[in-house]
């Protein structure tokens, strides 16, 4: 069984740092990347990043240089380290797994989230 633990959110002031973790279990052996993904109150779903098994990355255009994906595969863990933290990234904010072997594929399993709250 896949499951998929997310950890870290909290509240931070504006300016501020969080590293979020999600721990996996169940996924030995897929090449399916895994993603962080969020939703903002009120609003739609936003991919955040990926990760692929050889630990290669890639991210949308809007979020290049403030979040860094990484994974640490002795641990089965992804990270996500958030940055110059905005009002405007208060979300919750979810682990996901590919469905396929990209990241532009649909997501098959996903964590529960871990709510990140930015104070201006």
């Amino acid at each position: 069984e896949v499951q998929l633990v997310e950890s870290g959110g909290g509240l931070v002031q504006a300016g501020g740092s969080l590293r979020l973790s999600c721990a996996s279990s169940g996924f030995t052996g897929s090449r399916s990347p895994i993603n962080w993904v969020r939703q903002a109150p009120g609003k739609g779903l936003e991919w955040l990043s990926g990760i692929y098994s050889d630990s290669s990355t890639a991210y949308p255009d809007s979020m290049k240089g403030r979040f860094t994906i990484s994974r640490d595969n002795a641990k089965n863990t992804v990270y996500l380290q958030m940055d110059s933290l905005k009002p405007d990234d208060t979300a919750v904010y979810y682990c996901a797994i590919s469905r396929g072997e990209t990241v532009y594929d649909a997501i098959a399993y996903w964590g529960k989230g871990t709510l990140v709250t930015v104070s201006s």
